[in-house]
């Protein structure tokens, strides 16, 4: 089994590190998706996208115009998350060179990275939540073991067992 070096346990993007640090704990996915719906909407879109593009050769037109697609997506993503993930965006997403329409392989290659940054964006959700479930889970459990009798953990006390002061 491999071991993990300490960049491997450091948390790549806003939404990982939320989860690390216990999202549970009052920093929610809210904080960095704002929209959720409209980053779904872009996602969905990016996806027919690609598939569009593997499927039928683009004329020079054709080109253009999808790559102001993708410049009009990333701009929407960013209106619907938090600067942190805004930052982690522009980092990873390279604007297209020059007033000549990019090439068909390029524009592939540019909305394969935005559909694969989403997709890394929803499993940081996916995983942000879970995290949150398994602390309401973990308090519920501390919760419902501090109602037994005292000292005896998760034991519940029966008719005659108080824990009043008199015996």
């Amino acid at each position: 089994m491999r071991r993990m070096s300490e960049q491997d346990e450091r948390p790549s993007s806003a939404l990982a590190a939320a989860a690390a640090s216990g999202a549970g704990d009052g920093a929610g996915t809210g904080d960095l998706v704002a929209s959720p719906g409209a980053v779904m909407r872009v996602a969905g879109m990016v996806g027919k996208l690609v598939e569009e593009v593997r499927a039928a050769p683009l004329d020079e037109a054709g080109r253009a115009r999808l790559a102001d697609i993708h410049e009009r997506s990333i701009q929407e993503l960013e209106q619907g998350l938090a600067p942190e993930l805004r930052d982690e965006l522009h980092r990873i997403t390279l604007p297209f060179a020059g007033e000549v329409a990019p090439s068909q392989a390029e524009l592939r290659i540019a909305q394969a990275q935005l559909l694969g940054w989403l997709e890394g964006l929803f499993h940081g959700i996916q995983s942000a939540v879970l995290a949150q479930q398994m602390a309401a889970r973990g308090q519920l459990e501390q919760m419902r073991q501090g109602r037994g009798v005292a000292g005896v953990p998760g034991r519940a006390a029966t008719a005659g067992e108080g824990g009043g002061q008199y015996l």
